[in-house]
C-alpha cells in the first residue's frame, strides 16, 4: 500500500465495512445534475443575478519519496478566462489512513477539507465555485470516488479527472485506447463512456486529437457531465486540466525544495496569491 501502515488483518474488515457503509449514506445525497448559480457561457440566460464562472479550483496531493506516509495537498484557484492562477493553499501532514483500493477518500479527503473549510470560513474572495480533483468521480468501483466524496461534505460543485480508467462495468482503458486509433474516431475528441448495464459512467477527453492517453471526466457532485465536460475544455491546456496540473506541480516543487528537512510537526500550511 502506498503511505501509512497496512490495516490489521483483525481490523481491517470492520474498517472496510465501516468505510462502505459511509460512502453508502453519502452516496444518498450525491447531485448528478447541474446545481450551481452561476453560469458557464455569456449566451446562456439565467436568472438576473446570476454571474459568470470566474474561479476554478484543483486538488492534488504528492508524497515523499523518502517516507511515503508523508504528504503535500495543494489546492489552487485559477480565474477564467485567463487561467491565472489567483490562489494557492499547502498543507503538509503525515497521513496515518492507509490507501485502500475504492477507499481512497478515507485517506485524502479529511485534509483537502479542512483546507476548504479554511479559505470558507476565511471568506476567501478566491473561493472556488467549482471543485476539479485528480480522482475519481462516480467513475470508480463503488460509483462514489474521491470528487463524490468531496463534493457532498464540502457541499460544492466537483468534477472528477482521472488519468487512468477503472475497470468498471465491463469498460477497459486499453480497448478504450486501441477504439481511439481506429479511423473512424480519429476526429473525436469525447467519446462516452457506457458500460455493459448502459450506464453512462463519463466520458474520456484528449485535448489533441493526436493523444491517444485520454483523461477521463465524470460527476463529482452538483454538476452534469456536460457542464464537467465543458469547464474540462475551457481550462485543458496539456493533457491534464490546468487546476489540477498547478496543483500537481506546487505539491512536487514543494517537496523538491524541502526534501532534506525533517518533518517535524504533524500538519502546516501555507497560503499566497499570484
Amino acid at each position: 500500500m502506498d503511505g501509512g501502515e497496512a490495516l490489521s488483518e483483525s481490523s481491517s474488515g470492520n474498517q472496510l465495512e465501516n468505510w462502505a457503509e459511509e460512502q453508502d449514506q453519502l452516496k444518498k445525497k450525491l447531485v448528478a445534475y447541474d446545481d450551481f448559480s452561476w453560469k458557464l457561457s455569456s449566451s446562456v440566460e439565467l436568472p438576473q443575478g446570476s454571474e459568470m464562472l470566474k474561479y476554478v479550483g484543483g486538488v492534488d496531493m504528492s508524497f515523499s519519496k523518502e517516507d511515503s506516509s508523508v504528504a503535500c495537498a495543494c489546492l489552487v484557484v485559477l480565474e477564467l478566462p485567463s487561467l491565472r492562477v489567483v490562489h494557492h493553499e499547502l498543507s503538509l501532514l503525515r497521513l496515518h489512513v492507509p490507501y485502500v483500493p475504492g477507499f481512497l477518500a478515507f485517506r485524502e479527503a479529511p485534509v483537502l477539507l479542512q483546507i476548504l473549510q479554511k479559505m470558507r470560513d476565511d471568506k476567501h474572495p478566491f473561493y472556488p465555485q467549482v471543485l476539479m480533483v485528480d480522482g475519481n468521480g462516480i467513475l470508480h468501483p463503488r460509483g462514489f470516488g474521491l470528487a463524490c466524496h468531496l463534493g457532498v461534505l464540502a457541499h460544492l460543485p466537483t468534477i472528477g479527472v482521472g488519468k487512468n480508467l477503472h475497470h468498471v462495468d465491463g469498460l477497459n482503458q486499453s480497448e478504450v485506447r486501441r477504439s481511439l486509433q481506429l479511423k473512424e474516431n480519429e476526429h473525436e475528441q469525447v467519446f462516452t463512456l457506457v458500460g455493459n448495464s448502459g450506464f453512462t459512467w463519463g466520458v474520456g477527453f484528449r485535448p489533441t486529437l493526436s493523444s491517444l492517453k485520454p483523461i477521463y471526466v465524470s460527476v463529482g457532485h452538483r454538476i452534469s457531465l456536460e457542464s464537467a465536460v465543458a469547464i474540462v475544455k475551457m481550462t485543458c491546456k496539456y493533457r491534464v486540466p490546468e487546476p489540477i496540473r498547478q496543483a500537481d506541480m506546487r505539491s512536487r516543487a514543494y517537496f523538491q525544495k524541502h526534501q532534506t528537512e525533517p518533518f517535524q510537526r504533524t500538519g502546516t500550511a501555507m497560503t499566497g496569491s499570484d
